[in-house]
């Protein structure tokens, strides 16, 4: 299933989108799409739903904002240069274990909200990545056991500030967390719609110009590892979103010199059985 959200802001609802493009609201399930979903038999439940209920369920206007599409986690856990590309763009060493960082869940939005550049900020980036959602409580399992953790994916733009990042000291999370730093979406493809995570195309436009261009078998990481990994240092939740990394082409890494946002430009990227999002790039206005 494609698990979408819809509505205004901060009042969103679930749905599904089908196979033939069609969105449907879900509402009358009863459940949204939270820790208590992923982490009991919400999947299989809503499948069996759907199943008696589809032609019952109203359509969705394409018009219709698309939210993120799953409730605000307990945590965004990013891992860093986990491409070899683009740890040799950041003029770092590939990493002898994943680099673990957090990213602050109120980052997350819409697939297709607008990028809101941070209050003095002067090195706003793009990072297309693949993002997987946790199915099952995960503590200290191991690698063979890890894929039967991962309820689904899901496309993420890890926006990043990198003057915040990496020239004002600490810990990345101060580059990465800025309200709109994180758009998630359009859906969440559960585990069965991806048959092979390991071997995804991934790509990013900024103004219509391919940036990015990758594919998940040059994970450094792989995702069972990823997961396993983590696990061993703290307890993945029900619907907790784990990044994978970025491929080569991201504004930082440009050369002879860096690229960086500004107001006006427009983000596009995808991945393949994830779908495709849109951000517009506006300056802070303030509350």
């Amino acid at each position: 299933m494609k698990l979408i959200r819809f509505g205004k802001a901060g009042q969103e609802q679930p749905g599904v989108q089908l196979e033939d493009g069609r969105r449907l609201n879900v509402t009358a399930f009863g459940q949204d799409y939270n820790e208590a979903f992923f982490g009991g038999d919400g999947i299989e439940r809503l499948a069996a739903w759907l199943k008696e209920n589809q032609d019952k369920c109203p359509e969705i206007s394409k018009q219709e904002r698309l939210g993120p599409p799953l409730v605000r986690p307990s945590k965004i856990v990013c891992i860093g240069l986990n491409y070899s590309d683009h740890a040799a763009e950041s003029k770092m060493q590939v990493p002898a274990e994943p680099i673990v960082f957090f990213k602050a869940t109120s980052s997350i939005v819409g697939p297709n909200d607008a990028l809101v550049i941070p209050k003095n900020s002067t090195k706003t980036d793009w990072e297309v990545e693949l993002a997987l959602v946790i199915g099952k409580k995960a503590s200290y399992v191991s690698e063979a056991d890890a894929i039967q953790h991962i309820a689904g994916y899901v496309l993420h733009n890890d926006y990043s500030e990198r003057a915040f990042q990496l020239e004002r000291g600490g810990q990345w999370v101060k580059g990465k967390s800025c309200d709109t730093f994180a758009p998630l979406g359009p859906w969440i493809a559960t585990a069965d719609e991806i048959t092979d995570p390991g071997n995804l195309r991934l790509w990013l436009t900024v103004n219509g110009k391919t940036m990015q261009d990758g594919n998940t078998k040059n994970l450094i990481f792989s995702l069972p590892f990823l997961v396993s990994y983590l696990s061993q240092f703290m307890t993945l939740l029900p619907g907790d979103v784990i990044t994978t990394g970025t491929p080569a082409g991201v504004g930082l890494g440009m050369k002879p010199n860096p690229i960086y946002l500004k107001a006006g430009d427009v983000v596009e990227l995808g991945i393949d059985g994830l779908g495709s999002s849109k951000q517009v790039a506006e300056d802070w206005k303030g509350q």
